[in-house]
């Protein structure tokens, strides 16, 4: 089964082969993201060693969204031992987002 994941947005957007599934998490994508995974998983009568392959929106988008994916995405290639590639097709070992541009940090108050 190929998993895409795409969480440069505020929606994310999980695809498990044919099924496509959007999802708002607001600010709890860290929290509920991998059992959002694991529940369509079921729903799909499918477990995590089921997956053969993750391709990943790797960016520009959501700084903090595409860090939770791209930890969720390298995590699971890690353990699962499958393929990982980005939106172009490329193939990775990690996945490192592509920001689109520079972090916007805020400065210390102090």
């Amino acid at each position: 089964m190929k998993l895409f994941l795409d969480t440069s947005t505020q929606e994310t957007i999980l695809q498990l082969d044919d099924q496509k599934y959007h999802h708002d998490f607001g600010h709890n994508l860290s929290e509920q993201l991998l059992a959002f995974i694991h529940d369509k998983l079921k729903e799909n009568h499918k477990d995590w060693q089921d997956i053969t392959e993750i391709h990943f929106m790797s960016g520009p988008g959501s700084f903090t969204g595409l860090r939770i994916g791209a930890t969720i995405v390298n995590t699971l290639v890690h353990e699962l031992n499958i393929p990982l590639y980005d939106h172009h097709g490329k193939k990775h070992k990690i996945i490192i987002p592509e920001y689109g541009r520079p972090a916007n940090i805020s400065q210390p108050k102090k």
